[in-house]
Order: C-alpha cells, then sequence, then structure tokens
C-alpha cells in the first residue's frame, strides 16, 4: 500500500458529495482521509467524511483563511473545492494554501476566470477559432430585442443567460410559442421557458444590469466531457449522454464516446492552460453535433460514474499532484448511472440513527 493521505473536500454537504467521498476512498492502493466543510451545519453532514468543519459562505472576507486555517490543522495535502464560486477567491489567496503545505487542485492561472464566465468563454473560443454556438452580447435592456431577433426570435426560440452562474442559475429559454399558462398548468416547477414580456419585467428589477447574453437554443440531451488536465494537457477524457436532467444534475447517465466533444474540450483545455479535474457540458444540436454550453472548471457532480466505467478522476488527480506514475485506464463504455434518494437520518443532538 502507498503512503495514506489527507484531502480536504468543500461543499461536502452537497447530494453528491458522498459519491465524490467514495472515489476518493475506493482506489485500492491508499487510506484517503477526507476533510469536509460546509456553510450548512446540518447534523449529518459529520457522517458523509472523516471530519467535518462547518465554514462562513463564499462570500464572507476570511472564506480562505477559514479553510487555509483547516487545512493546516488536520494537514491536508490537497483541497478539492467543489463550488465554481470558490476558484477566483482561492486564485487570488493561493499563497495562504502554500504556506501550509497545501495544494489546491485548480487551474492557478486567468484561465480558471475565462472558464468560470460564460460570456468571457465563448469570446474566447470565437477569438481563437474554437467551435461555438451563435451568441449576442446584451449591455443593456434596450439591446435585448435586437439581440434574440438576430438570433432569429420569434420563429425561433433563444436562450439568456447570465455570464457567472452555475446550477441553472440565471438561465431562461425565451419562446414566443409558450405561454405562462400553460407553463403553469402543464409543466413543473423546474422548467426553463419564460416569454419575452416576463423576462423583460424580471430585468427591469435589477439594480444593476448583469452581464447577460442571449446564444441559439440547442434543444438536444446534454452531453458531459470530464477529463483529468495537467497545465493544458489532457491526461484522461471521457464522456456521458445525460438522458434526463433535474435542475442541471443528471438523473439517468451512459458513458458513451463522442470524438467532436472531445476534440473542443481538448481544444479549450489547451488554450486556457487548464489543470486539474474539470467537466463541460455540451448539448446537441439539431444535426446532431455537440456544442460546448459551459466549462465546469472543477469537479463534477457526477464524476462517479466514470469511476464505476474504470475511471476515477478525483484519485487520478490526486496521483498527478503527488508525482506519481499515471496508470493506463480503459474506460468501459455503456456504464450506465441512475439516481436514487438515500436518506440520512439524526437525532435530536445530531446522532446518527441506523435505521
Amino acid at each position: 500500500m502507498l503512503n495514506p493521505i489527507t484531502v480536504m473536500l468543500t461543499a461536502s454537504g452537497s447530494q453528491f458529495a458522498p459519491s465524490i467521498v467514495k472515489c476518493f476512498k475506493n482506489n485500492q492502493e491508499r487510506e484517503v482521509r477526507v476533510i469536509g466543510c460546509d456553510m450548512d451545519s446540518e447534523p449529518s453532514n459529520q457522517y458523509m467524511v472523516d471530519k467535518f468543519y462547518h465554514t462562513p459562505p463564499v462570500n464572507a472576507p476570511h472564506y480562505a483563511k477559514t479553510i487555509a486555517d483547516i487545512c493546516k490543522n488536520e494537514n491536508v495535502r490537497i483541497l478539492f473545492p467543489q463550488m465554481s464560486a470558490e476558484l477566483p477567491v482561492f486564485l487570488r489567496e493561493i499563497d495562504k494554501f502554500t504556506a501550509v503545505g497545501t495544494e489546491v487542485s485548480m487551474t492557478s492561472n486567468e484561465g480558471v476566470n475565462t472558464a468560470n464566465n460564460k460570456l468571457k468563454l465563448y469570446e474566447f473560443m470565437q477569438e481563437y477559432g474554437i467551435s461555438t454556438v451563435p451568441f449576442r452580447r446584451v449591455k443593456c435592456l434596450d439591446e435585448l430585442d435586437d439581440a434574440i431577433t438576430g438570433l432569429g426570435y420569434p420563429e425561433k426560440p433563444v436562450c439568456i443567460k447570465i455570464a457567472e452562474s452555475s446550477g441553472s442559475r440565471g438561465i431562461r429559454i425565451i419562446d414566443s410559442s409558450k405561454s405562462l399558462y400553460d407553463l403553469f398548468i402543464r409543466s413543473k416547477p423546474e422548467s426553463f421557458y419564460t416569454t419575452l414580456e416576463y423576462m423583460k419585467q424580471t430585468l427591469k428589477e435589477a439594480t444593476v444590469f448583469p452581464e447577460l447574453f442571449v446564444m441559439k437554443y440547442l434543444s438536444g440531451n446534454e452531453f458531459t466531457v470530464d477529463l483529468l488536465a495537467d497545465n493544458g494537457n489532457v491526461l484522461y477524457i471521457s464522456g456521458r449522454n445525460n438522458t434526463r436532467m433535474l435542475m442541471s444534475i443528471a438523473q439517468v447517465s451512459v458513458l458513451q464516446e463522442n470524438h467532436r466533444a472531445f476534440s473542443i474540450a481538448k481544444q479549450v483545455v489547451e488554450a486556457l492552460k487548464l489543470d486539474g479535474v474539470i467537466g463541460m457540458d455540451f448539448l446537441f444540436d439539431e444535426n446532431g453535433m455537440t456544442q460546448l454550453m459551459d466549462v465546469n472548471p472543477r469537479i463534477d457532480a457526477t464524476v462517479s460514474i466514470f469511476a464505476a466505467g474504470g475511471l476515477n478522476l478525483p484519485y487520478l488527480c490526486i496521483k498527478k499532484i503527488l508525482g506519481e506514475e499515471m496508470p493506463e485506464v480503459k474506460v468501459t463504455y455503456g456504464t450506465r448511472l441512475k439516481r436514487r434518494y438515500a436518506e440520512t437520518f439524526t437525532g435530536n443532538n445530531g446522532e446518527l440513527i441506523a435505521w
């Protein structure tokens, strides 16, 4: 067995954190001790990891220092951020982690900020000749009509997005064929459809107009590429077709190859010099071609399906950071994920109830 190691996972109270912890633990090579932290003090969080810390939110003034202090106290060798909002904070204050001997598994250059901002990413791809979907920047409400008509509205629906958002926040589909009443009686609350009038009314309430853009709407399934990069070089890569989604989280997913998506992903990684475990979300267009939607320059929520198919990206990232020999890996395509609920029960005093 190799030497044991301690890692830390932020947002460890998330619904998909247990599967990421499992990726660390099920490696057949070494003991991995997992420290978790979350802004939510839910008592069951402590049972998801080896040791748990309640932390302030990411926008707190001393968030990075708080995390670095935990890393120092627990002798954390590698920190794995789970939230996109953490990455600019950790990038600015990376010296705090270096000082305590902790390496943050993330891209440590400005490429991470480009990847984190959908609009900057699209403009970067356009500049570098990387295939992207048609889009228009919207600087104020008065520009919205021209932007969407330039993309074919009202004959074609369009998608409107906030540049910096994640987890399905700040995304809507403007479709002239939909009515608010039909959406009310026929669609579940997670529907992204809206009307132009409702969208305008929503944006009028903004005290500061957000960084916003509109893009061609793609109606196909989501296809996600997950990979491990080493400063712009892709070490491992695979893909999954997400046939059922719920609020941006795959509920049914199947490992598949897609050479176009793989090629675009590699171009983006090389151009931005990305590093670590990264997820990229694509959609299929009307011609069955994958088009890049956004980049998550951190561990993806559904990374466990790759581990089940033979490609344990979180653990391979540990080996990369430690400078160990990287193994050859064969992905078992066709591996399928189906998400179901599994509850954790605690008592009045936060004790675990084994039921």
